[in-house]
């Protein structure tokens, strides 16, 4: 893995990143050639892995981050791992899916895919799955369109490029299968933004380049056209991903 951008912050993470649909967890089960484990690689605060357990009798949450996975969830079929993506440590052979949501670009993807074919049963399935750019309604999309482009855009690592594309551009020398089209859908507050946008790498590496006056002028304005900060606003993501089977 590259540099992690995401080894503190767990709690806000885990408060202020969208977890996803259910039947996206639903369909990936029902494309497995089994529902013995599955194993969600760069977890994080467990966004993915939670609604895993519902369709696996044993799901493994991996993540470099112990900070990322001391905030994830607790279910009795969830165990979690703290290690990089490219050498899990974990018994070979065994895995009917392994996924990986929001972090594929941050991995040494050659090694990850070496590790993931270790990992796999026979017939088992790779999900790259991610979401782009927050897509807010009409009369403040304006505003944080620019923010996302033109001010903090500079912030983003260049990693970030793969997930604009949708993972369009990433090598995966699988046999594809055509996933769900789906979106991750939320009405949140002015705070829950906020606080997902102080979640971002940009927004970090913003702040440590003395810059966070780009974020309060964000939020101001933000605030100005949004109204009764409490007011529920609906937020999508849509989602991309390259599914393939091993």
């Amino acid at each position: 893995m590259a540099t992690n951008w995401f080894d503190q912050g767990g709690a806000n993470y885990a408060a202020f990143r969208p977890d996803y649909p259910p039947e996206l967890a639903a369909s990936l089960a029902d494309v497995a050639p089994g529902r013995g484990l599955a194993i969600d690689v760069g977890c994080g605060a467990g966004q993915l892995t939670l609604s895993l357990a519902d369709h696996f009798d044993a799901v493994i949450g991996v993540d470099p981050g112990a900070d990322q996975i001391a905030h994830a969830p607790a279910h009795p079929h969830i165990r979690y791992v703290v290690a990089p993506a490219e050498a899990t440590g974990l018994e070979g052979g065994r895995a009917d899916l392994i996924t990986v949501a929001q972090a594929a670009h941050w991995f040494d993807l050659p090694a990850f895919y070496a590790e993931a074919r270790r990992l796999a049963a026979p017939g088992a399935v790779l999900a790259l799955i991610t979401y782009g750019a927050a897509v807010l309604e009409p009369d403040l999309r304006d505003r944080f369109d620019r923010f996302y482009v033109d001010e903090i855009g500079p912030f983003w690592p260049p990693e970030r490029r793969l997930v604009d594309s949708g993972y369009a551009d990433i090598d995966f020398p699988f046999t594809e299968i055509a996933g769900p089209v789906t979106q991750i859908a939320r009405d949140w507050s002015l705070a829950d933004l906020l606080g997902y946008v102080g979640t971002w790498s940009a927004a970090r590496r913003a702040r440590e380049a003395g810059r966070s006056d780009l974020l309060d002028a964000v939020a101001a304005d933000l605030a100005a056209a949004w109204g009764d900060p409490q007011r529920l606003r609906r937020i999508v993501w849509p989602i991309r991903m390259r599914i393939g089977r091993f």
